[in-house]
């Protein structure tokens, strides 16, 4: 018995050490400009990290319905990928199968992209699409401060950077004035000097002298221009302000923009944000959120986000529209005899509402549901049950070593159900929530 036990475990541990070398054979010959997805496995994965500066890593299951979606686009963003002058390798891991690494790099649902940027992980949330994902990825891979010495180059600039990152221009200015700056928030923006520019340029960005900072948000058509003064510590407090386009829309993907700041939300909630009486709300917002920087204005519309606008206490009995100041966790302010906005002069409601809030004029609720993260975060996630499993398996271990099985007497039907019965178990599998794309 001991020895059919020790032929298995030794069958099992080369045909994992031949499975090893065939995968580390595959990366060694693997070549960043190669064009094709890579796939990788625990025995890999943190090689390929470490050898390649730039890796998206796809962290797959394969029974899963949006997997299967992704893979050909990113079968067809891999060789443009390759061919960017600083190549992004593509490459992807069945989490399913390696679950250890599910656990290492806090997988809770698939499919889940990571960007590894010389080593340093960063969950991808950007788009899935092929020519989106290598628009989307070249941002990565760019200078952390471009220099523009053309009008032409200003408006191919503002092409290449696409829609889903911030855009920051600094006209006149020289470039060590943000070189520290574009460095540290290379993941959350677009970064560049113009160095010649007619004025022409000066009409189409809206500014009248230098130096000026201009930064653009392309897909809300929003735009805001800093006169300075050009000192580290208030163009980073320009720059952060501007990261989240205000007033912010809120939805699923929206709410990841507000977990990184820590500024007040004043939160109008709305019937239906399609309306035009909402539309004319949401420019009034625009407005005080002009003169109100330290703030984050943001607007939300019944018919579009039903769960979330519930966690304020809205149902159908609500006035609305309602407002109120939320800290993006757990609690938020009323604003005493400020809460619902009418119809007449709403401008002087607003302002009224926002003086109240900073006189401490209000009331302290708590919401009804999760959080920012519990929004995000709403799978359960992978790495927890794991943990649960494997603390489970290994007291069932210790109490199976513990307690010695006595010896009987039993027939061969026995024996084969009690055997069917543990192929069962080791069958068995955990399966993840899907992420969707």
């Amino acid at each position: 018995m001991k020895l059919s036990v020790l032929l298995v475990v030794g069958m099992l541990m080369l045909a994992i050490s031949r499975q090893s070398l065939s995968s580390s054979a595959a990366l060694e010959n693997f070549s960043a400009r190669d064009g094709r997805v890579l796939e990788l496995d625990d025995s890999n994965l943190d090689s390929a990290i470490s050898k390649f500066d730039y890796v998206l890593v796809d962290f797959y299951a394969p029974w899963c319905g949006h997997c299967k979606r992704l893979a050909p686009e990113l079968d067809a963003a891999a060789p443009n990928l390759a061919g960017l002058k600083e190549p992004v390798v593509i490459a992807k891991v069945n989490a399913d199968k390696y679950s250890r690494l599910a656990v290492k790099h806090d997988i809770d649902g698939f499919p889940t992209l990571k960007l590894f940027m010389h080593g340093v992980p960063m969950e991808y949330n950007g788009p899935r699409k092929a020519d989106l994902l290598v628009r989307f990825l070249k941002k990565f891979v760019a200078p952390d401060v471009s220099i523009l010495d053309s009008d032409s180059a200003v408006s191919e600039f503002v092409q290449s950077a696409g829609t889903h990152f911030p855009v920051y221009i600094g006209f006149g200015m020289n470039e060590s004035l943000i070189s520290n700056l574009g460095k540290k928030y290379k993941k959350k923006a677009w970064f560049s000097v113009a160095k010649d520019f007619s004025e022409e340029i000066m009409v189409v960005y809206d500014f009248d002298k230098v130096p000026a900072l201009v930064s653009l948000h392309p897909n809300y058509n929003e735009q805001n221009i800093f006169y300075g003064p050009f000192e580290e510590k208030f163009l980073e407090d320009f720059i952060k302000q501007n990261f989240i386009p205000s007033p912010l829309p809120i939805n699923h993907d929206t709410l990841k923009l507000l977990k990184d700041d820590d500024r007040k939300i004043v939160l109008a909630i709305t019937e239906d944000e399609n309306e035009e009486k909402s539309k004319k709300l949401v420019q009034l917002l625009k407005a005080a959120a002009y003169a109100n920087r330290d703030l984050v204005f943001a607007y939300v519309g019944v018919k579009q986000f039903k769960d979330f606008t519930e966690s304020f206490g809205v149902n159908k009995k609500s006035e609305l529209p309602k407002m109120v100041v939320w800290d993006g966790n757990e609690e938020y302010f009323s604003v005493v005899g400020s809460e619902v906005i009418t119809e007449e002069d709403q401008a002087s409601q607003i302002t009224r509402l926002i003086e109240g809030y900073r006189e401490g004029r209000t009331e302290v609720k708590r919401i009804n549901g999760p959080s920012i993260m519990g929004y995000i975060h709403s799978l359960i996630g992978v790495s927890t049950v794991l943990i649960i499993v494997f603390l489970v398996c290994m007291f069932m271990l210790i109490q199976s070593i513990n307690k010695e099985e006595p010896l009987r007497v039993g027939t061969r039907e026995e024996a084969d159900r009690a055997s069917s019965s543990s192929l069962e178990n080791e069958g068995k599998e955990y399966s993840p929530g899907n992420k969707e794309d």
